[in-house]
């Protein structure tokens, strides 16, 4: 395994503008318009921050996870996440090694992405998500 880069950190939020005013006020901007992930609920807005992106996420729908998330906890840090080269192989690697996933097989995310969410309770309380850019792209 490469070392590992921090792809991004997820904000849970009700909503993207009222959650934007703290980094609007650092004077960033939106990386482009805002999008949609059906798979996971959310409509996301996205910081760039060196190589690394802030993304707020918004539920879309009342039985998404961050609507679950925001439910229970609030806004605030919902997941860190990091790039790999290549998800499928990570995902067996780290299977060998006793992790837990929440989902079987890699799903679409941001930006043509694909992803995986390592179960909370491996991550010590942490949601973990891997990242796996299309060939060429990262944020």
């Amino acid at each position: 395994m490469t070392a590992l880069l921090l792809d991004h950190v997820a904000i849970a939020t009700p909503d993207l503008d009222a959650g934007s005013a703290p980094y609007d006020a650092l004077g960033l901007h939106p990386e482009g318009p805002d999008e949609d992930v059906p798979t996971q609920g959310v409509r996301v807005r996205a910081y760039q921050v060196g190589e690394t992106l802030i993304e707020l996420l918004m539920p879309t729908r009342p039985d998404s996870p961050i609507a679950a998330f925001l439910e229970r906890r609030g806004p605030g840090l919902h997941h860190t996440a990091y790039r790999v080269a290549n998800l499928t192989a990570e995902m067996t690697r780290l299977k060998a090694q006793g992790a837990r996933f929440l989902q079987d097989a890699p799903t679409p995310g941001r930006a043509g992405s694909q992803v995986a969410f390592l179960h909370p309770r491996w991550g010590q309380g942490t949601l973990i998500e891997l990242v796996e850019h299309p060939a060429g792209r990262h944020p």
